[in-house]
């Protein structure tokens, strides 16, 4: 299966072109510099022996990990979406009264039917017991049914069982139907270091039991794929077919599960990402006992830039700001509120709102936790107990954009009629707050921390905080999706 797409990652990568250019090394003629006097020696040129054992090889190792390897193939069916849509049969071709005789009486072919496209998706995996466990990624069998086959590395093709998946992390655990005593590997303890070699092994363009060499060449990458993300990055090639594949270090145990690669071109450029073997290893023991459970504080973050930093006077942009709390959630019953700056989660420094988000979520509802915030200047703590985090619902960082602002806003206001604050009903589109992503409906509720019912006291506590020497001013918005903070710089004298 092609390893996803996500904010120019790609995912979906043709297959090799037929007549594709290979380099091939010219046979038969070699130009040899030899001492003056020395004569040319036709024959088999070999390399020093002291060169040959002082090469790298990863034999020994493939050896022992491919056996557990294993190729994932699951059948799709896809059907259009509205059996009533012209788009999805093929009737936006027809004239009007054509498309209304097809309609009436049911015509033929596909005309008033959805198309129904049948595919297979090919992916990697990996076996973990002997038992016949496997990983792969979700985005390999989502859209399948819930059994899929497995060849494995002698080219046996056996049935297996979707065990459990989950989106969030883009991981899924199958079970192999029949047999036992299968060949498996183990999960690295340590993160790898950044420069080790590292292995993959998969089944990319559908050539099972491929195996290319990397290093690794960057830790901890977010690439906006998820709330979880921490990937580690690897330079060995990974193509379609390697998603749900194992990376190996050099003692034989995985230290990720390939999934994403970034590729302008749709073929491997050296820019793999794997998810740690850490998460990989937490993941798959709670799937394959019914599901992943996680923790929920019940709050909407976002991330601290300098703007937001300076107009609430912390000395950094570390830490997630809280743009609402849920009502009814550990987050309010602890008492944190909008405008809170979370800066340690269990006597831990929290780096951004993405990072809160993944220590939060690495606990099992119903754990206490310690939450350390920044509030008017003053570090508070207060003690929770983690909720269950309901359906899909998230503590998502809100990234807004990040153009320079100025101290005119460019929005027009009005009294909300609907409840509190004061509404924007028209926006200057070459205006500040349109940099910042403001839309007419939105909500303004808060200016500098202190609620808002006018236009009046917008601009009055725009003028305080200006007053008050800040380098900018933080307006609290509602929005249809949410509530946001905004943070507006002023201009320089």
């Amino acid at each position: 299966m092609t390893p996803k797409k996500i904010h120019g990652f790609a995912t979906r990568r043709p297959l090799l072109a037929s007549g594709a250019a290979l380099a091939l090394a010219a046979s038969g003629v070699f130009a040899l510099s030899m001492e003056s006097g020395a004569t040319a020696q036709a024959g088999a040129i070999e390399a020093p022996a002291s060169v040959a054992a002082n090469a790298p090889s990863f034999a020994d190792v493939v050896s022992h990990v491919k056996p557990a390897v294993v190729s994932v193939k699951v059948n799709i069916t896809e059907a259009s979406a509205d059996a009533d849509s012209d788009e999805s049969n093929g009737m936006e071709q027809l004239p009007p009264e054509m498309k209304h005789f097809f309609q009436q009486f049911g015509g033929g072919g596909n005309f008033g039917k959805p198309i129904v496209r049948h595919g297979v998706a090919l992916g990697s995996g990996f076996i973990i017991s002997a038992d016949g466990y496997v990983v792969t990624n979700n985005h390999v069998v989502e859209h399948g049914g819930k059994t899929v086959t497995v060849t494995l590395d002698s080219g046996k093709e056996v049935s297996a069982k979707v065990i459990g998946a989950d989106p969030k992390t883009d991981l899924a655990v199958l079970k192999i139907t029949e047999g036992s005593d299968y060949p498996y590997v183990k999960f690295a303890k340590t993160l790898p270091r950044v420069g080790d070699w590292v292995l993959a092994i998969g089944n990319p363009f559908g050539l099972g039991g491929t195996v290319t060499a990397g290093i690794v060449s960057a830790e901890g990458r977010d690439i906006g794929s998820g709330p979880y993300d921490q990937f580690i990055q690897i330079d060995a090639p990974i193509n379609k077919g390697n998603s749900g594949g194992p990376t190996f270090n050099l003692k034989g145990e995985v230290v990720g599960v390939n999934t994403a690669i970034f590729s302008p071109s749709g073929g491997s450029v050296g820019l793999g990402f794997a998810i740690p073997a850490s998460t990989v290893d937490m993941i798959v023991s709670e799937l394959e006992h019914g599901g992943v459970h996680r923790g929920y504080l019940g709050v909407e973050i976002q991330p601290v830039s300098q703007e937001i930093a300076d107009s609430l006077g912390l000395k950094s942009t570390d830490g997630a700001l809280v743009a609402q709390t849920q009502p009814d959630t550990p987050a309010a019953d602890a008492g944190l509120k909008s405008g809170d700056v979370i800066v340690k989660f269990n006597n831990e420094a929290v780096a951004s709102a993405a990072d809160l988000t993944r220590k939060v979520g690495a606990l099992k509802p119903g754990e206490k936790a310690q939450v350390t915030y920044m509030r008017d200047g003053q570090e508070k703590t207060a003690d929770v107990t983690l909720g269950a985090l309901p359906g899909d619902k998230m503590a998502m960082a809100n990234v807004g954009a990040g153009a320079k602002s100025a101290l005119t806003l460019g929005v027009e206001l009005a009294p909300n009629d609907h409840g509190k604050g004061v509404k924007v009903v028209g926006v200057d589109p070459t205006g500040e707050a349109a940099n910042k992503g403001v839309a007419s409906g939105d909500v303004i509720l808060e200016v500098a921390g202190k609620p808002v019912s006018s236009a009046s006291e917008v601009k009055a506590n725009i003028e305080a905080a200006k007053h008050d020497g800040k380098k900018a001013v933080l307006l609290l918005i509602k929005t249809a999706q949410g509530s946001r903070f905004v943070a507006f710089e002023f201009p320089k004298a």
